[in-house]
């Protein structure tokens, strides 16, 4: 044997003479789980075990100690996560941040909770106070960019409702929740850069009409919000008529479905201002056609101001011009 090999073998014989301790063992606990454990002590607030970790946070919050309250809580959930008292932890974290004042963070802590842990006991109350929180923004309340520069967003606003919904379609929160998504929508402005989201508010409502058509109280209301959607919508549109047309469409339906609604006489006057909004931009429409010179297009689009509504302002000034349009047609095609 060389003395290469003779070394190898020494430091072989040694070690396993002398073994140490290994410094970081995956150990498993029943109501824990799997953790990593580092040899060593720990520190006050950190304990050897989730049950004791969580005895800990839960004293501190009993006291009003929010921060510390917090550290040990978020310090069990990140080094148990499997452990029976991870939830119990989690909720503990969400209700630090609230208590802190910082809601959204509570928002969130509290979304985690009820999507990992749906059978937690206080599910309800839970998304009971998200709603809360919610509603506080949609307020008006300023969410904060890097917990200093405030600011609003009801984008933001309607996703928190729509985070509430998907815990808890059916819940006896989710169709109020769900017709508010729609309110965020239409509630957006941002220094004139952002216009209302009409065509996401439209959809938010018809969704709230179709998944709660057995609350009668719920149904009516989102259709009735949707018509209203609809109609702010069409009121920018110059050229393109076919959301006044889904507006009268809704509000026929309302009338329809719920002829004992107080709001009927108010559909169908809307109704009426909408046929006369159709017949507007079929007028401007016809006016564009007839000075390019496009008579045929003019006359159709004169005609359908007629058609849409007879009684309108523009009524008797589109038959002038179609009779007026009546010797160009006949002297043959448009130029």
């Amino acid at each position: 044997m060389n003395s290469r090999s003779f070394r190898l073998v020494l430091v072989a014989v040694c070690l396993l003479a002398f073994p140490v301790r290994s410094p970081a063992p995956l150990i498993y606990r029943p109501g824990e789980g799997w953790i990593y454990e580092p040899y060593g002590g720990t520190g006050k607030w950190q304990q050897s075990s989730a049950r004791e970790q969580l005895e800990v946070a839960q004293a501190a919050f009993d006291k009003q100690g929010y921060g510390l309250a917090l550290k040990a809580s978020r310090y069990l959930v990140q080094k148990w996560p499997t452990s029976d008292y991870a939830p119990q932890a989690q909720h503990l974290l969400a209700r630090c941040y609230d208590n802190l004042g910082r809601t959204e963070k509570a928002f969130k802590e509290y979304q985690k909770l009820l999507e990992k842990q749906p059978k937690f006991a206080d599910f309800t109350r839970i998304r009971q106070r998200q709603y809360e929180i919610t509603d506080l923004y949609l307020a008006g309340k300023r969410f904060k960019l890097w917990r200093v520069f405030p600011y609003r967003s009801m984008e933001r606003t309607a996703g928190m409702y729509a985070d509430i919904v998907k815990t808890g379609p059916y819940s006896d929160i989710a169709p109020q929740a769900q017709l508010k998504i729609g309110t965020a929508y239409e509630k957006i402005k941002a220094l004139g850069f952002k216009a209302p989201d009409y065509p996401a508010a439209v959809q938010a409502y018809d969704l709230a009409a179709d998944r709660y058509y057995d609350q009668p109280n719920v149904a009516a209301e989102a259709i009735f919000r949707s018509g209203l959607a609809s109609q702010k919508q069409a009121l920018n549109a110059e050229r393109d008529q076919t959301t006044a047309g889904r507006a009268i469409a809704k509000f026929t339906d309302f009338m329809a479905l719920y002829p004992n609604d107080p709001r009927v006489a108010q559909a169908q006057e809307t109704i009426t201002a909408l046929r006369g909004e159709q017949a507007r931009g079929s007028f401007v429409v016809a006016q564009f056609y007839e000075k390019r010179k496009r008579w045929e297009s003019a006359r159709i689009y004169y005609n359908e101001v007629l058609v849409q509504d007879p009684n309108s302002p523009y009524a008797a000034e589109a038959r002038e011009r179609i009779a007026l349009l009546k010797p160009r047609l006949q002297g043959g095609a448009e130029k």
